[in-house]
């Protein structure tokens, strides 16, 4: 009489062992991450450990990270000097208006092509995608006369006024996407209970629409913080001047400052990389929401 093998309970099924070849295929995944993160992480904490360092220190052989001569001095020498500190003040209030006044004016343009049909929506569309394509250096004369006739060079209304033209175009598109995934029953029903459709918009809508928000909020700081061509152009002295021109005005005739640009870029990072730390689930699911056809 035969009596069947009964496999002890401690062993894994079949079905859940994982195959030698996946562990292998893994193992190989999980290597090529970790070389790509320090690959990408190794400019940026050479930039820090240069921030540390004196400009002589900086340029020995063999290259060290850590040197006997680590100190703050770059940080001190800018976050002591009125004119660098002015450099980000300016940066602030430009990037933060920016970032306001397109999130207002987008939420209301992009609840109006979501919502109602009029009379050239579709050429309105096209439009506003069309000035996303058009490469930005190719309007800086334009935008160089214009802002002159207008005499608002050298002033913060001209650069609000010229990156609102660059960052609008973007953030009424993943707007409209997102309020597109927002069912209309729930506009329907504020009417219904006599309310009208701003109501709709700021009571029902907005609260829901927060990833939608933050992340055209968080990519229009990024836009404005950065850029450098068009804060060049449109203004003149020192007291109007952004953080990247203010690293690039440590580029001297004779010297560079090395260890305070590299100080300087650190300080510049931090309010991209706090916005990245606070709000990367909000920022993710507002770019998935709003990444559909409008």
């Amino acid at each position: 009489m035969t009596t069947l093998a009964t496999r002890p309970l401690t062993s894994e099924p079949p079905a859940l062992r994982t195959p030698p070849k996946k562990t292998g295929q893994r193992a190989l995944l999980v290597v090529a991450l970790i070389l790509g993160a320090c690959f990408a992480a190794l400019p940026v904490v050479w930039m820090l450990s240069s921030s540390f360092k004196t400009n002589p220190e900086i340029f020995e052989f063999p290259p060290r990270l850590i040197t006997p001569g680590f100190s703050f001095d770059a940080y001190t020498t800018i976050l002591t000097d009125p004119t660098k500190l002015r450099f980000f003040f300016n940066s602030y209030v430009i990037a933060l208006s920016v970032t306001a006044l397109s999130l207002i004016v987008a939420v209301h343009a992009a609840y109006a092509f979501s919502r109602y049909e009029f009379w050239g929506k579709k050429t309105i569309n096209v439009i506003v995608v069309s000035v996303q394509a058009v490469p930005p250096i190719t309007l800086l004369i334009p935008y160089f006369g214009l802002v002159v006739a207008l005499k608002l060079y050298n002033t913060y209304q001209g650069l609000i006024l010229t990156y609102m033209v660059f960052t609008l175009p973007y953030a009424i598109i993943m707007m409209t996407g997102y309020f597109n995934t927002l069912p209309k029953e729930l506009d329907e029903a504020v009417k219904v209970d006599g309310a009208g459709p701003l109501t709709a918009l700021w009571r029902i809508l907005m609260p829901i629409s927060v990833p939608g928000l933050v992340s055209v909020g968080v990519y229009t700081f990024m836009i404005c913080w950065n850029e450098f061509l068009f804060a060049l152009t449109l203004t003149r002295t020192e007291d109007m001047r952004t953080v990247p021109i203010g690293i690039q005005l440590l580029m001297g005739q004779h010297s560079y400052e090395w260890n305070e640009m590299m100080a300087m870029s650190i300080l510049g990072c931090i309010p991209v990389l706090i916005l990245f730390l606070f709000f990367q689930r909000y920022f993710i699911g507002g770019m998935t929401a709003g990444a559909v056809k409008i």
